[in-house]
Parts: structure tokens; sequence; C-alpha cells
């Protein structure tokens, strides 16, 4: 039985695609082993074949379904490609897409027949804990961690380190290998290893110009330039791979043997918890629900029945695709739900029932169906595949719904994402989109979320809310509508401030609404929100890089093209970087009665915002010349925030009156929110109330034959209904 090497890393550009391709032939070459490299980075497919400048017909993932269906028609020659440089090939997929089809008892079945075939099995694991990669763990012999000497390396070294402890992996089977050990700036090699629970094997010495001739020649550097510095620490460390017997754990006491023997259960619990895939291995079910393991049943056979895992995603996007989809999958559903349950279920309203949530989990959203559809919900907030939260008036409440698998998680995802244009994947593990309805998406997966696919939808109503409905709620009073309405008649710049989901883009819809229907609005979005109902409304929004990393235009180039567009007004969704200076100078040259929301805990606070976000615009301003900029620009600051009731309201209606000295505005509060106490089922009691600052444009608004009430600003509090 041969030796199984595995090198992993999670983080990119440590070098590790071309430390075990230079191990595999330093092997072979020199001891005259019979070598098999296997490239199982499934997102990276077709990168180790480019470097040894081979061209595969067939993959891992092949040999996986011939051992399913013709065991006994598996040869190793029908796979593998022989490489110039005396090893053989094989990569797992040959496109990303095929990753799908690999079950990790499958890659149990072909590592091993590979291991019979071969004196040494090189593995290239990938960089993402996936249950692929754990069933290459439970085959190898040796694992090999590549770092680099810097803090973000090892930071994710330790973290990989602390979850293989978990996994109850034995760290006698890992060791460190430490690329680019002698960079310059680096970590110092010593304070690593003193840090690591694991002995450093090998340190590779840096030599950019070599490596990078012999990548660009397509020859490894062991053959390409043999007596460099780099190929000669290869080679040592090929050396003692052949040499040293005690690097290496035999089977018997590996983790495999463990699981058959049901010894770890808690480890398959803290893996579901990682959210960083499935258990690592099969729990033993104790589901006493018939109904949901009847559900997992059909639901995979009609991901099978119908391929949809190669379905392209364009067709949940097509109306006429995905109603046909739809119509034929309802059907097969009815079909399987017949043949798997019988007399089981005789109730055709459970049936029909059934039906739905099939549907629903394999074509549209899954359980956020329902909550999408249930009009006294906010926002909905998945953590994981069992964990699904939703605010109610203001509330967060756990619901009883759970997807079937974090990976239904990700596809739910996907599927949203992909009729925008947008991807999400390891290099892009963050994004921002929109449902068809307007609702505000933001998705993040794994490595960068711990706990799981994590997805979090901000619901947007059908209808735009009215300044009487917010007045209706308590979000403000009369007299304050009124005043805001003035403000924009007259032109003001407004921002909109408050802190995560206090209601600062309602506020901004609601205030847009007041803009005369005679004038050229253009809105910028990062993911558009907005709903105005004026008919000459331009639309524009930003776009993500595509899957080359190019093609991106920010919100700031939007910007900067809306000053040519000839708007009256420009509403910008939310300023969140370098557009904040562009912004604050168009509204300082005659593009007045722009609005805009900005993250901020206080009015005070937006001053301090705006600062740094101008700063990091690379611009060199002294603080006095950028709040000197900010005065000039900037009318009224509308403040929101969401109470510990639930309710949101306009705390402040503030007016940046000038600078008080050099570097500190005058800001000077016009209304404001006053919190009297908390009633005894803890909803917040207080009042509005007009300060009596009377703003330096009210005569101004007198001027335009804008009528307010005559009391309007004189110091009294204004009852909350």
């Amino acid at each position: 039985m041969g030796k199984t090497i595995a090198l992993f890393s999670t983080k990119g550009g440590t070098g590790k695609t071309f430390l075990v391709t230079n191990l595999a032939v330093s092997v072979a070459s020199d001891y005259k082993k019979n070598v098999c490299l296997l490239d199982m980075d499934l997102h990276a497919a077709g990168d180790m074949g480019t470097l040894l400048a081979l061209s595969p017909s067939k993959a891992f993932v092949d040999m996986t379904h011939q051992l399913k269906s013709q065991p006994e028609n598996v040869k190793k020659e029908n796979f593998v490609i022989h490489s110039a440089f005396g090893i053989d090939f094989l990569p797992g997929v040959l496109r990303p897409q095929q990753a799908w089809h690999l079950e990790p008892i499958r890659v149990k079945e072909a590592l091993g027949f590979l291991q019979k075939e071969y004196d040494y099995l090189f593995i290239d694991a990938g960089r993402a804990f996936t249950d692929v990669f754990v069933a290459i763990l439970n085959q190898a012999n040796l694992i090999l961690l590549v770092a680099t000497p810097d803090i973000l390396s090892i930071y994710q070294t330790k973290w990989v380190l602390d979850t293989l402890q978990y996994l109850q992996f034995p760290l006698s089977m890992v060791r460190i290998v430490l690329n680019r050990a002698d960079s310059l700036s680096s970590i110092r090699w010593q304070d690593i290893r003193t840090s690591l629970p694991v002995d450093i094997l090998c340190r590779i010495p840096s030599e950019g110009r070599i490596v990078g001739q012999a990548l660009n020649s397509r020859v490894p550097v062991v053959i390409d330039t043999p007596r460099s510095k780099v190929a000669l620490a290869v080679k040592k460390l090929a050396s003692d791979l052949i040499t040293d017997e005690k690097l290496y754990i035999e089977r018997k006491d590996t983790l495999e043997v463990k699981i058959q023997e049901g010894e770890l259960e808690k480890t398959g619990e803290f893996w579901e918890k990682q959210g960083m895939t499935e258990a690592l291995v099969e729990p033993q079910s104790d589901e006493t629900d018939e109904i949901l393991i009847l559900k997992r049943r059909i639901h995979n056979r009609l991901i099978e029945e119908l391929n949809l895992k190669r379905l392209d995603l364009k067709n949940f996007s097509d109306a006429k695709k995905a109603k046909d989809l739809k119509e034929k999958a309802e059907l097969l559903v009815a079909n399987l739900l017949t043949e798997e349950a019988g007399s089981f279920i005789s109730s055709q309203e459970v049936r029909r029932k059934l039906v739905k949530e099939i549907i629903d989990e394999a074509l549209a959203l899954g359980p956020l169906e329902d909550l999408l559809a249930d009009p006294t919900i906010t926002d909905i907030m998945v953590n994981n595949k069992n964990e699904i939260y939703i605010e109610r008036n203001g509330k967060i409440e756990l619901t009883s719904k759970k997807f079937i698998s974090n990976d239904q998680v990700k596809t739910i995802i996907e599927r949203i994402i992909a009729p925008i244009g947008r991807r999400i994947d390891e290099s892009v593990p963050m994004v921002d989109a929109r449902l068809p309805d307007g609702s505000r998406v933001n998705a993040i997966i794994p490595p960068l979320s711990l706990t799981g696919p994590t997805l979090t939808i901000r619901k947007f109503r059908k209808e735009r809310f009215t300044i009487e409905e917010l007045i209706g709620i308590n979000t403000l009073s009369v007299q304050m509508s009124e005043f805001i309405k003035a403000a924009i008649a007259c032109r003001k710049n407004i921002i909109v401030s408050g802190g995560t989901g206090s209601g600062k883009t309602t506020v901004l819809n609601v205030l847009s609404g007041f803009i005369s229907n005679k004038e050229r609005i253009v809105t910028i979005e990062d993911a558009a929100e907005l709903k105005l109902h004026q008919d000459h409304w331009v639309r524009l929004e930003s776009r993500s890089p595509n899957i080359e990393g190019k093609g991106a235009i920010t919100v700031r180039e939007l910007f900067r093209n809306t000053l040519r567009m000839r708007p009256d007004r420009i509403i910008i969704g939310e300023c969140r970087g370098i557009e904040t200076l562009d912004m604050l100078q168009a509204m300082n040259t005659g593009h007045d009665g722009s609005m805009t929301t900005v993250h901020a805990n206080s009015t005070q606070d937006v001053l301090s915002r705006l600062d740094s976000m101008i700063l990091m615009a690379g611009i060199e301003l002294p603080i006095r010349a950028i709040r000197e900029m900010v005065t000039s620009a900037i009318d009224l600051i509308v403040h929101t925030a969401r109470l510990s009731d639930g309710t949101r309201k306009i705390l402040q209606i503030t007016e940046i009156a000038g600078m008080i000295d050099e570097s500190h505005p005058n800001l000077k509060d016009i209304f404001s929110f006053k919190q009297t106490g908390v009633d005894v089922k803890g909803a917040i009691a207080g009042y509005f109330l007009a300060t009596g600052y009377v703003p330096t444009f009210a005569e101004e608004i007198e001027i335009k034959g804008i009528q307010l009430p005559a009391d309007i600003f004189v110091p009294q509090p204004i009852p909350a209904a």
C-alpha cells in the first residue's frame, strides 16, 4: 500500500500547488519511485495541468463514477496521464461544476485504488474545508500545511490546527512547510515554531525570479534549475519523505477506524457547528419525523431526475422556462410522493403542502418562500441550515424552519444573485444583491463565515410608505413632516443618518416623495432599493467585478457620470466610501437638493464619518478644510434610530449652521424626540419636541411662498400619538 501525502492551506498564494508538483517530480526522478500527483483543488481546476503542460481528458471524478458502476473494469491507464517528468497526473475535476458529483464514500474508494497502484500519492487537497477534503484526510498518512511567514497565514494555520484537533486528527500526522521563509520583513521562523503545536518540517527559501522562470517555462524548478536554493530545499524535503518513516501514520491509527468504532459522535457535532460542511461522518438518524425523512428522500430524487445541479441558473430568471420547469417538477414530485409514501399520507391537503415545500426547496427559495410572503416580517436572517431568524414588529425571533443542508443554503444564495450577474465563491465570499421585489440581500460564505453560509434579507413593502403612515406609527410628528417638506422644496441638501436597521432607506424613500414631479432625479445605489413615484427618474446601480476580477463599476464612477446627465436632484442610496468627496463637491457647485444616507450613531458621529470617508479618498486635507466643505455642502441631518421596543423614530432634525470655530461645525437641533420612560409592556414613552431654534433658511422658505404654521418652531412638546 503506497503512502498518501496531502498538502493543504486555507490561504491562497502560499505556493501550495508549486510545492506539491515539485515534490512529486523530485520523489519520482531522484528516487525512481512510482508517483501519482492528484489535483483536488476543486476551485482552481486546470492550474496544475497547465503548470505541467498537460491536457488530461479524464479526471478523478470519472474514476469514482466507474468504480461505482463497473469496478471490475477500472484501470489506472484509462484515467491518469503520464508527464515528461516521470510522474502520473490526475486532476480532480476538469471543470469546477463537476465538483458537485464527488461523493466522500466514492473518494475513499478511488483513493484506495490509487494507493494500491503507486508508491507515493501526492494530493493538492485544496484550500477549503469540505466533505471531500475530510475524505482525503481520512486516507492520508501525512498532512503538510503550507504556510508563509506573515501574520494572516500563521493565524489561519493555527485555525486549521485547532480544527483538526477538534476533529481528533492526531497532530503527529501534521507538519508545517514554511514557504518563502527568508522573505524580507517576514516573521522569524523561530517565532513561528514556538507559536505552533507542530514541527516545521522544511523551510523553503524565496527565489522569485527562478520560480517565475520555471513556472513560465512550465518545467518544475527541480528539473529547470536543480542547483538553485529553492530546488535544493524541495529535494531535501523529498529525501526526508523517502527516508523518515516516523513522519507517517499507518491507517490503523487514523480517524477512519475510530469512526467505524463509533467513538467520534462529538466530532460530527463540532463539524456541523462550524458550518463548513455537513457532518464528518453520516450520523445515525434519530429522527422520529417520518415526514421530514420522506421530504429529504423525494428532494434528492427530484434533483437527480431533473439533473438540477447542472441546470443553468439563468433558467430560474426566465419566466417561461421557470414556469415549465416548475410544472414538470410538480408532476414528478406528485408521482414520487405516491411511489415513496403509498397510503402513508391520505390527506390531500397534506400532500399538496408537501409538494409545495419540496418544490420550494428544489426550485425556489426553500423555507424562505413563506417568510417572504408574510407581510408582517421585515427581516430574514439565515445563520446556517438550522437557524433562520426573523424580525417582526421590531423584535427578533427564531423560526422553526430549516434548510436540508448548508449546501442548499449556498444554492439558494446562488439562485438569488445569478439573475443580476453577481457571483459568490471562495474568491468572492461576500455579495450584496436584491430580490425581484426590491428586497435587499447580503450573503457571506465560508471561510469568512464560520457558522456556514449566511444570508440576510431586508424585505421591502410592495407599496411605498407614505409620510402619513410614518406619522401614524409615531416615526415623526406632523410639524416635523411639514418642515422637512419645506426644506426639500427649498432644495436643501439632506443626510439621513442612523444605525443598521434604523429605517434610513425607508425615510429616504419618503423624503424623495416631496420632490417635484417636474424635476429630473438620478438615483445611485449598490443594490437598487429606492422606490420613487416621479416620472423623470433615472436609476443607476453599481456593478461587481466579473469572474476574472474585471468590469467593476463603483458608486463613485456612477456619481461622476451622473454629473454629465443634467440631474436636478442626485440621490445616493448610501455613502460609504470615497464617493463622499465627489458628492460634497457636487453639492457645493450647484447640485442643491441632493440626499443620501450614512451609517452613524448620532448627528455628531455623522461629521466624523464624513471626515473618515473623505480621507479614504486619498486627499490630504486638514480637518478644518474638510469640516468647512461639509458645513457648506450639508444643510440638514435627519437622524433615525431603532429603539429598545423595536419602534423606529426620527430622533433629531439638525441644521449644520456654519462653524463655531476653525474645526467645530455648529449643530443646531430643530426637532428632537425626548424619551420619558418605558411602560410595563416595555414600550417606549416620550414626545417630539420643537427646540425653539429657528433654522437660518426660515426666511428663504417664506420668500418662496411655502406656508408653515406660525408656531412650528415654538419650543413646546409635540405629543406622540
